[in-house]
């Protein structure tokens, strides 16, 4: 395989592009930091296929990216092969609002192979090539320039072992005939909608500070207005108020600007500086939260309760038993919380009793709640055993 220097020229980057549009699959991959700022800033991108790899340049003055975005979000020709690639696929749409794709993910194929439910890169490497990485840049400052020749080979070793080991997965999921499984997964990590942050739905990954809709109407103005104010500012949301600053500001508003200077975890200077301004215009344009956006009460575990949770123990004894048997990660399989729904009552819009998961545990785990299957031990190991009922 042929090793590139470090590409951060346009020109170079287009000829690249050229090349590797040609190839059915690249792998791809990103050092970038986020500590410090809202956005992950974008340091080094990697990318190879079965004849060449490249390390570029981003950071370079007056290189044009459009050819490598337009081979990530508008060839459908070539497969994007990414490992735990959340990050890297969010950066791609921070830049082009699109998503890679078609896309795969190693780490979750790994899954549907029975590697564990989150084999990181190294374990991976080790695994399929038998390679100990040396995870010595792994921390380091990708901002920082020039780069040295050690930064440099470690990025790049990350593409060129990961378009070694993706056909030798892609062999193994066809042979065990779970390409399909697939499907659904690489389909979730596609979805824009995954990557968007919609400052109006920012209150939702918030500990809700009570169930008033004045309350929640002014937790759901203030995060969007402190997402926006992130954004603006390119800082951490953290930088600008604290989760549990914003949830007591909800919960008990001040009265006036004034009283800002007062409230836990902001300094006197709010009392009268702009930003404290922003804020107080934010909660006067607040108003209660109306009822179709009110969350529902644990939603996700309805009328659990002593008998629920001991019928959810089952079904997760279920899920580890089965997922042993056709190995496979546990997790891929099914979800906690759809276990949880299943073992109270719940039957519509769980995946689990569709597709490929119904087949494999979801069936099963519904004869087990409605009474139709039961564990017995035989030879001293657990099975599945139908109950004298169903066999009647």
């Amino acid at each position: 395989m042929r090793i590139h220097p470090l590409i951060d020229s346009s020109a170079d980057l287009a000829a690249l592009c050229s090349r590797l549009a040609k190839s059915p699959y690249v792998a791809v991959d990103t050092e970038f930091m986020r500590e410090n700022s809202y956005w992950p800033e974008l340091c080094l991108i990697q990318i190879a296929d079965e004849h060449e790899a490249a390390a570029i340049d981003p950071m370079a003055p007056g290189i044009d990216l459009k050819p490598l975005l337009d081979l990530m979000v508008d060839n459908e020709e070539v497969l994007k092969v990414f490992h735990a690639g959340g990050q890297d696929i969010e950066i791609v749409h921070n830049l082009t609002g699109k998503t890679p794709h078609p896309l795969f993910d190693t780490q979750v194929a790994a899954m549907a192979i029975g590697q564990g439910d989150q084999i990181g890169y190294s374990n991976l490497v080790d695994t399929w090539l038998g390679i100990t990485l040396d995870k010595g840049a792994r921390f380091t400052d990708w901002a920082r320039r020039p780069l040295d020749k050690r930064q440099i080979d470690y990025a790049i070793g990350d593409v060129t072992h990961l378009v070694k080991i993706f056909p030798r997965i892609l062999d193994k999921l066809k042979k065990l005939g779970r390409g399909a499984w697939l499907d659904e997964e690489m389909d979730r990590l596609a979805d824009p909608a995954n990557y968007e942050n919609q400052p109006d739905d920012a209150w939702l990954r918030l500990k809700l500070p009570s169930r008033k809709a004045d309350a929640l109407g002014r937790l759901k103005v203030l995060a969007a207005w402190r997402e926006r104010e992130a954004q603006a500012k390119n800082l951490p949301r953290g930088r600008i108020v604290k989760d549990e600053t914003l949830v007591d500001l909800a919960g008990s508003p001040p009265a006036a600007q004034a009283d800002l200077g007062r409230v836990r975890g902001l300094s006197q200077a709010w009392s009268g500086n702009d930003i404290g301004g922003r804020l107080m215009k934010a909660l006067a344009a607040a108003v209660p939260l109306p009822a179709d956006e009110m969350p529902g009460r644990e939603e996700r575990r309805p009328g659990v309760g002593k008998d629920g949770a001991l019928v959810a123990d089952l079904l997760k004894l279920l899920l580890k038993i089965r997922a042993k048997e056709i190995a496979v990660a546990p997790r891929l399989l099914a979800r906690t919380d759809e276990l949880e729904q299943l073992a109270c009552g719940q039957r519509e819009g769980l995946s689990i009793l569709d597709g490929w998961r119904g087949e494999q545990f979801g069936r099963d785990a519904l004869a087990l709640v409605e009474g139709r299957m039961a564990f017995a031990v035989r030879n001293g190991k657990l099975r599945m055993t139908r109950t004298e009922e169903e066999r009647a």
